[in-house]
């Protein structure tokens, strides 16, 4: 059976999930992957990617990725000070790769973004006691079978020895897609309200790791973390895998 399987492969080589090239990376080429996998999922990977996409998954150096959640704050903001950190840029391969997640189920690339991202968090002394996906709505969960926050949110907790708390906040309201809004007020008013504490969840006092996929206006971080900020979290930072400020920081530089 092996052998009719390893032919079937040689035959038939799977494609990169981001740009549809042969596949020449596995788990196995990537340190310590299979493991943190197993322990999460209880099943070996599937990922199938190339070496050019992989070498180009290079996050910002030094405190690029650190910027305010809201591109453009506002005045009357509750929380001003809220941080986001997105070490990756988003750049051509992550336009690419993050609608290929979100619209074509590549659920294995939410997860290897997910462990690249964890890592990333732990080597920057980044340390909290909850980790938060941002919640879908039913509507979009159904629609999309998963809610990609909480694939890459699963292997930041894992790596980081915290529980994650998939249920903690619900969306109460399924928005419209915040890349159909024209500008950042838009984006601010379509998230405005849509996000609850669930109350069997008491989060007083906690330091929580909120993550996302991406951001761009942090709209959406904004409000969720608010909700998390208004039922008395002591601090929450906004975390997404990639960021358009990220670029935006570097040319400042």
């Amino acid at each position: 059976m092996n052998i009719l399987s390893d032919t079937a492969a040689w035959l038939l080589p799977h494609k990169c999930d981001i740009c549809g090239r042969v596949a020449d990376v596995t788990a196995d080429d990537i340190p310590g992957y299979k493991n943190i996998y197993g322990h999460i999922y209880g099943m070996q990977p599937q990922l199938h990617i190339c070496g050019k996409c992989l070498s180009q998954l290079n996050p910002v150096e030094g405190d690029l990725g650190w910027t305010l959640c809201l591109s453009n704050p506002y005045e009357g903001d509750p929380y001003p000070g809220l941080s986001l950190f997105a070490p990756f840029p988003y750049d051509d391969l992550c336009d690419v790769a993050i609608p290929k997640i979100k619209f074509e189920g590549k659920i294995e690339l939410a997860r290897f973004f997910g462990v690249l991202l964890g890592r990333i968090v732990k080597e920057a002394g980044i340390g909290a006691d909850l980790v938060v996906p941002v919640p879908l709505s039913p509507q979009r969960l159904k629609e999309r079978g998963f809610n990609q926050a909480n694939e890459i949110a699963l292997p930041v907790a894992y790596v980081l020895g915290v529980p994650v708390g998939q249920d903690v906040l619900i969306r109460t309201v399924n928005t419209g897609r915040q890349t159909e809004c024209k500008d950042n007020e838009s984006r601010i008013l379509n998230v405005k309200g849509a996000f609850e504490v669930l109350p069997e969840w008491d989060v007083e006092g906690l330091t929580i790791v909120l993550a996302d996929d991406v951001a761009t206006t942090g709209a959406t971080l904004h409000e969720a973390a608010s909700a998390l900020l208004d039922k008395g979290a002591g601090k929450v930072l906004c975390l997404a895998f990639a960021s358009n400020r990220t670029v935006k920081n570097k040319e400042t530089v």
